[in-house]
């Protein structure tokens, strides 16, 4: 889904299991929403020269198509209404803390070998993250296994997760996750409740 209104392009997509949210500050000449074929999109862009300007432009007129052109390349896709776009609710959020973004790519890169792959198996197909207390002290603990082998690490608890209950990150969002992370600098804000998470950095979510 392509959203544009006040200075900004806020670009959506989902697969029902993972949703992700980037905003960029384009030239916004005229507001309006319309949903456009993901993989088509991204192979009209990629091709385009560096430094290309892309102009896109919502077709109300000719039954709702997207006119996307750079300088004398021009494309029309097939798009449908916003209202037809799948919506993922994240709904409350309540336990919210900041991780710096070395940490979390340590606390993935050091657990996700140990993922199971057996789908029959969904409870051990992602990372369980959770705060491991000991009467002591209190870490914010990931753990994978895959019924074999059990990969465990542990990190000082951030301010705001002593009260984080205990989620299991699927292998897929663990790996969409990481590949992101790579650009990632500063801080994580991390997000969830007891059936969803979300990461905020770098103007995605």
């Amino acid at each position: 889904m392509i959203e544009a209104a006040k200075g900004q392009l806020k670009l959506t997509a989902t697969d029902l299991d993972i949703e992700i949210v980037e905003a960029i500050r384009p030239d916004v000449l005229r507001g309006g929403a319309a949903t456009a074929p993901a993989h088509m999109l991204y192979d009209i862009v990629r091709k385009l020269p560096d430094g290309a300007q892309v102009q896109a432009e919502l077709l109300t007129s000719e039954g709702g198509r997207l006119a996307v052109s750079a300088g004398t390349v021009r494309f029309e896709l097939a798009c449908l209404p916003k209202e037809d776009f799948p919506q993922m609710a994240a709904g409350a959020l309540p336990h919210r803390f900041r991780l710096a973004a070395d940490d979390l790519k340590r606390l993935i890169d050091k657990t996700r070998f140990a993922i199971s792959t057996e789908e029959t198996r969904f409870y051990l197909n992602g990372i369980y993250v959770h705060a491991a207390k000991d009467g002591k002290s209190a870490d914010a603990a990931r753990v994978a296994t895959d019924g074999h082998r059990l990969a465990r690490y542990e990190l000082e608890l951030p301010d705001g997760a002593s009260d984080m209950p205990g989620v299991i990150v699927p292998r897929k969002t663990v790996a969409e996750l990481r590949r992101l992370l790579d650009d990632a600098d500063g801080g994580i804000e991390v997000s969830l409740s007891d059936t969803k998470i979300q990461f905020a950095f770098n103007g995605v979510d």
